[in-house]
């Protein structure tokens, strides 16, 4: 006799994070966990420091200064807000709580892995939709909604692909789901999105009783250690997570230094614009090299080799990792000869490029 999980546990793959280290005596240039270059605002390492100056006190458990933030910045409600430890935490809370053991949920094909590993959690199935062109497709998802359907994941854009869908495109996919069934947009990399027909979110779930969205600031707001994110729904669907959400999910530092790095707009929209010019300059240096990318409208590039080229990625990943570029294998998202690229820093893309460059040249093995 043994301890023994519940049914399902078992079955999760563990979800396994980008590589960190670079070989001992190579310069590291980590481009495997879609971190910005440009690390925080000034203005929250501040507060955060500060907040550091009493860590004898428990944090405010309702995140009361960095909802007022969010909700300042946005034009919300708070009382429609609720943060948490990054957004996967919120994520794990919408399927602890509308989840159980017969119902089912649906994610894209080539969705955030995240989202199954909580379903599966739950003790619900998911379910698969396929994509097409490595973009979600509504009439896919919708043609997969069931009376057992609970939840749909949409992130919008997507990770690894980069794609997005348009609002319209949205609306459509929330017009087509029972009341029952909530959909949830995961933006994370809504900030650097530049498309007029994009949207986040906000507008579909100020009018209606069964979307959320979720946000973070790992990516543009550079306090990926911190661990911060935030949900927007329906006042009855926060009060409901708000039940089983731990006491403290934040700490004081992240609350403090995730108001301060939302209100620094000058700072958001300077890493937005860098991102831009990089993700445009290394997407057609890449391919230049006869490489296919992805066309990507976050802060990372999703990058195929074709065959006639005779390298395959799992090469391309150790000759760049021996030069010191970590990139992000993606077999787990259904791309086995594929690398995805985080956008970093001059030094970073133009490394990577002139390393492709050598690989593509060099022997095969």
């Amino acid at each position: 006799m043994k301890p023994t999980p519940k049914n399902g546990v078992l079955d999760i793959e563990i979800y396994v994070p980008g590589k960190s280290r670079a070989p001992e005596g190579i310069k590291l240039h980590k481009l495997s966990s879609n971190e910005t270059p440009l690390g925080p605002p000034p203005a929250a390492i501040e507060a955060a420091r500060r907040a550091m100056a009493d860590l004898a006190s428990y944090p405010d458990g309702q995140a009361s200064e960095l909802k007022a933030a969010i909700a300042e910045v946005h034009g919300l409600n708070t009382a429609n807000i609720l943060c948490g430890n990054g957004s996967d935490e919120l994520l794990g809370l919408l399927c602890q709580c509308y989840l159980a053991p017969g119902d089912e949920a649906i994610h894209t094909e080539h969705g955030f892995l995240v989202y199954e590993i909580q379903i599966k959690a739950a003790g619900a199935t998911p379910v698969v939709a396929p994509e097409k062109d490595r973009t979600a497709d509504v009439d896919a998802i919708l043609e997969r909604v069931t009376n057992k359907t609970k939840l749909v994941f949409l992130a919008n854009p997507n990770n690894p692909t980069g794609t997005y869908l348009p609002f319209d495109e949205v609306r459509r996919l929330q017009a087509g789901l029972p009341g029952h069934v909530i959909l949830v947009l995961d933006a994370a990399y809504a900030e650097y999105v530049r498309r007029n027909d994009y949207g986040a979110g906000i507008e579909l779930v100020s009018a209606c009783e069964n979307v959320v969205m979720t946000r973070t600031f790992s990516k543009i707001y550079g306090l990926a250690g911190l661990r911060i994110g935030w949900l927007y729904g329906p006042e009855a669907i926060v009060s409901t997570l708000d039940r089983v959400r731990g006491p403290f999910n934040l700490n004081a530092a992240a609350i403090a230094a995730g108001a301060a790095a939302i209100r620094d707009r000058a700072f958001i929209e300077a890493a937005a614009s860098f991102n831009a010019e990089w993700l445009d300059w290394t997407t057609r240096a890449i391919e230049a090299l006869g490489l296919q990318v992805t066309p990507s409208v976050g802060n990372f590039v999703l990058v195929h080799f074709p065959d006639e080229t005779g390298k395959g990625a799992a090469e391309a990943d150790a000759f760049l990792t021996a030069r010191g570029f970590i990139l992000r294998r993606v077999a787990g998202y259904g791309f086995p000869n594929a690398l995805r690229m985080s956008i970093g820093s001059e030094e970073a893309n133009r490394g990577v490029v002139a390393a492709l460059a050598e690989f593509l040249k060099s022997p095969s093995a």
